[in-house]
């Protein structure tokens, strides 16, 4: 028995119920580890709210890093004592697990666990953006919205290292100083300006190839007015309401522009593009073109106060659950 975060029916943080749980042995093609960390992201509460329907019950959380202790039959790729990350949906938030082992990647040794377990999701997620979605490149104007955010401080280093210009939207002077601090060259406070008139200051009318944009609700259709005409609107996240259904003309209005709503499951949906995705950041990280800071560590006991931290935005970077 190991211990585990389980969700009996879906609500706020306070159905987050620490458990002992079986593990069972990995089964053909699958892999059991050991896990050191787990990664904490949005998405884990809207599952754990019901936003995104799973089988109930569940063990919340999809990210982590860990080392093999038992490989099922036929699983050659890897074997026991090797350090692996994962990005898989369900299971994370527990002491030991099985995973499909196509799901894994091979940590080289420049990557710590809590690295790995606060970047698989985030860091991947990042990679696509930035070399799939739309491809950055030097001399670009992006606007990426919550900027201190997980993903927003991994995005601004590595646009910033493409040779973009990078302008994020935060919440307070503290985020905004350490988006700063992570390859933002522009920063702007969404509560007390309007990010797109300061947009528009900063182009000097110009305006932006690209918007991520995490945050959704809140920032649509605003966001719209910060993009060049055949720009791109990147909708990957949905932290304060997803966007409600919106007439497709207005991206005739707003210029001819591209939107689309993309998942890391989808871009990594085949083994091959999973593992160039994750040795793509890999070598991002090693190289220190981007740092991934660990702001935030929970013991796995702790699950339900790091939502809450979570979603009351008390949380900047990667956030990790210690078993």
């Amino acid at each position: 028995m190991v211990a585990a975060v389980r969700v009996h029916k879906t609500g706020g943080p306070e159905v987050l119920t620490l458990e002992d749980v079986e593990v069972p042995a990995p089964g053909p093609g699958q892999i059991r580890i050991r896990q050191h960390a787990s990664g904490l992201n949005f998405i884990d509460t809207y599952i754990r709210s019901g936003m995104y329907p799973q089988p109930l019950p569940f063990i919340a959380g999809n990210e982590g890093a860990g080392e093999v202790i038992a490989v099922g039959p036929g699983v050659t790729d890897f074997k026991v004592g090797d350090r692996v990350g994962y990005v898989v949906t369900l299971g994370g938030y527990s002491a030991e697990r099985v995973l499909p082992a196509d799901r894994a990647v091979k940590l080289p040794d420049g990557i710590s666990y809590e690295q790995a377990a606060g970047m698989m999701l985030k860091g991947m997620t990042v990679e696509y953006l930035v070399q799939r979605t739309f491809k950055v490149e030097k001399g670009h104007t992006i606007l990426v919205h919550a900027a201190a955010g997980g993903i927003g401080l991994i995005l601004g280093q590595w646009a910033n290292h493409l040779g973009a210009t990078v302008i994020g939207t935060v919440g307070s002077k503290e985020k905004a100083d350490l988006a700063k601090a992570n390859g933002y060259h522009h920063t702007i406070l969404y509560r007390d300006e309007d990010f797109v008139a300061r947009v528009k200051d900063i182009t000097k009318g110009a305006l932006c190839e690209v918007v991520y944009d995490g945050v959704g609700k809140a920032t649509f259709p605003a966001s719209l007015d910060c993009i060049k005409p055949l720009g791109m609107f990147v909708s990957f996240g949905s932290s304060s309401g997803p966007i409600d259904a919106f007439n497709i003309n207005l991206l005739q209005a707003k210029g001819s522009l591209f939107a689309t709503r993309p998942t890391l499951m989808t871009y990594n949906a085949k083994r091959d593009a999973l593992v160039k995705s994750a040795n793509d950041l890999f070598k991002m990280v090693t190289s220190g073109a981007v740092k991934i800071p660990i702001n935030q560590k929970y013991p796995l006991k702790d699950a339900q106060k790091a939502h809450r931290d979570l979603e009351a935005r008390k949380t900047t970077g990667s956030t990790i659950l210690v078993p």
